[in-house]
């Protein structure tokens, strides 16, 4: 299986080489707006091999966002609930979203936030969709199944593409042809008229991609797993039900319930262990896996991803610097080898993605038994112990002592509690990484979807209905795995159906875009949350469910917190829509793609379109 992934990448990237000349990279700009050239030799897009090839360069795309420094990830977990921007000792002010978060300012930096990697890849990534789609006649196959299956693998693809920037920016411009010369006139779409187009499409691939594929590749539960997710952005709840079970009652995917894998003989773990270890997330015996990127140190161009995962350098604290004994003396050292090695146990954090209260002690107050906290799995500051070899050359008692955090006195020993100190999921974040001698977290697969999540997805459809003893199975199904206590019916909420996607898939889920999704639920249906609000579409950006949720369970943005550089942590409603990057607005100069409210050019906008136009090539 894993082979025949590595075999189609290569033939991937060799064509990849033949189509530079019809394709050029856009990652700084939106759309081109000089002519690009789309010849293409004879032998790249009229075979089943070539279109297949595209949309695996398409399918790299989507995979991407997991992966390098300044993994784009970790911007859907900042701008939510569960994580801040954590490097405080940057000279600008990463925290303060009011200043930063412009249509004009640096939208796609490692050090930042990747904004505009979202806008640019995933645009780009719909282009190579659009081609296959177009051209989709063009090409000879074995049979109509073949051909079947390649359209529908681009539909999923476009949609997948679609659906993140709908929740992401809003209203987008919805291009859904080849653009084979330059254009200056795109206009924004409706996020409404976005949703229901892409619904169509995937109605279409759920018939015609296959039900099993090679690990890394677009199945049908992918399809429906999707389909899911867009059903409940349109307020379709009965529909939500039915695709969610099409994938839990399909056949093909069941809950990790029992040890397997490489590490099922280590008696000291347990299957959520098992489940997020790099060797057994895509082996054929996890039937949990639904859509996997494969990234492998063994693959030539790794998996075509490239620097590995980084996570353990992204999103576990810095815990190797700041951090004194009780005495006063330097507590801590990430130098590998040494007697208390820990850098190689936890990886050379720089507190990039920093886990907030909210996510790494508030969730799991009532935790008991749950695998996902338990020691081992779970790494609390405290588990921790102070290991600089220069504290045992001096003979001092605290070595190999366990950390604390204050005098009793209440003197902090770390100056630092923002990056240097806080919780976070080891059985996550363990990815032996042998490329470096300071573990940064290395090469991996990693889960885009997870069948965990469509009970989770099943569980919300039937909150919205009013089925909360549905809900509370589907929820006890996931925690019933986890050995965690189960709920009733009485327990289900949002709020706790939040709670528990962030037990279950922190760094999985694209945690800003479904806390968006819901934000629009609530102001579609008019329904009043938890927390005694109602919202309505006519002032989202001033008045929405995810600031107020934001501001409810997080301590950074509401109570006017500073980093130790004096940068202020700050977010304001409209930041439920992210800015459309400048350059694109600014280069479509013969229409208007309207900028979200909140952000300067707002004040430009025009109508969106509410239908989609004919092609025009």
């Amino acid at each position: 299986m894993n082979m025949q992934i590595y075999k189609y990448r290569k033939t991937f990237l060799s064509l990849t080489c033949i189509l530079a000349f019809a394709f050029t990279a856009c990652e700084e700009e939106f759309l081109d707006t000089e002519p690009k050239s789309f010849y293409t030799p004879s032998n790249a897009l009229n075979s089943a091999e070539g279109l297949n090839a595209l949309l695996n360069n398409a399918l790299t795309r989507l995979n991407g966002e997991y992966y390098g420094d300044g993994a784009p990830i970790i911007t859907e977990n900042i701008f939510s609930e569960v994580a801040v921007e954590g490097t405080t000792d940057k000279s600008g002010p990463a925290q303060d979203l009011n200043l930063l978060i412009l249509p004009d300012a640096s939208l796609n930096s490692a050090n930042s936030n990747r904004i505009g990697w979202f806008w640019s890849v995933y645009y780009e990534a719909i282009k190579f969709t659009n081609t296959v789609i177009g051209r989709i006649d063009d090409a000879e196959y074995d049979s109509d199944t073949q051909r079947n299956e390649i359209l529908g693998k681009a539909y999923f693809l476009r949609a997948f593409f679609y659906y993140r920037l709908a929740n992401q920016f809003g209203d987008i411009p919805f291009i859904l042809e080849e653009v084979k010369t330059a254009r200056l006139d795109f206009i924004s779409t409706t996020r409404e008229t976005v949703l229901n187009k892409i619904k169509e499409d995937l109605n279409f691939a759920s018939t015609s991609v296959p039900e099993v594929a090679n690990k890394g590749d677009v199945n049908r539960a992918a399809v429906y797993h999707l389909l899911t997710k867009v059903n409940l952005a349109l307020g379709d709840f009965d529909g939500a039900v039915t695709s969610s079970s099409a994938v839990i009652n399909g056949g093909s995917h069941a809950l990790m319930t029992s040890r397997f894998g490489s590490t099922a003989s280590n008696d000291t773990k347990d299957v959520t262990w098992d489940l997020h270890r790099p060797e057994n997330k895509s082996i054929s015996q996890n039937t949990e896996g639904i859509l996997m990127a494969i990234d492998r140190l063994e693959f030539e161009g790794n998996g075509a991803i490239g620097s590995g995962t980084r996570v353990q350098r992204q999103a576990v604290p810095l815990w190797w610097r700041f951090i004194n004994t009780p005495d006063g003396q330097n507590g801590m050292s990430d130098q590998p080898g040494i007697e208390i090695d820990q850098v190689f146990e936890f990886g050379r954090g720089i507190g990039r993605n920093r886990g907030t209260a909210y996510s790494t002690e508030q969730i799991w107050k009532d935790a008991n038994n749950d695998q996902r906290f338990k020691d081992g799995n779970w790494v609390q500051m405290e588990d921790m112990v102070y290991n600089a070899p220069s504290l045992k050359e001096a003979g001092n008692s605290f070595y190999g002592q366990n950390l604390e955090l204050y005098l009793p006195d209440g003197t902090p020993l770390c100056s630092d509690t923002i990056r240097n100190w806080y919780d976070f999921p080891n059985y996550k974040f363990a990815i032996p990484d042998p490329s470096n001698v300071k573990p940064q977290g290395g090469h991996s697969d990693w889960y885009i979807f997870r069948l965990a999540e469509t009970y989770l997805l099943r569980a919300e459809a039937h909150f919205w209905n009013g089925n909360l003893a549905g809900a509370a199975e589907d929820i006890n199904a996931v925690r019933r795995r986890a050995e965690a206590d189960e709920i009733t019916a009485t327990d289900v909420n949002i709020d706790f159906i939040l709670d528990e996607r962030a037990r279950e898939l922190y760094y999985e889920e694209p945690r800003k875009t479904e806390l968006t999704r819901i934000a629009f639920i609530f102001a579609k249906t008019g329904k009043t949350a938890y927390n005694g609000e109602s919202y309505n579409l006519e002032n989202f950006s001033t008045k929405n469910f995810w600031y107020d949720r934001i501001m409810e369970v997080t301590d950074f943005y509401n109570i006017g917190l500073k980093t130790i550089h004096g940068d202020e942590y700050t977010m304001s409603p409209y930041h439920v829509l992210w800015p459309i990057p400048a350059p694109a607005i600014n280069a479509n100069t013969q229409a208007v793609i309207n900028q979200n409210e909140g952000y300067p050019g707002a004040e430009n906008n025009i109508p969106p379109l509410t239908t989609i136009p004919e092609p025009e090539n």
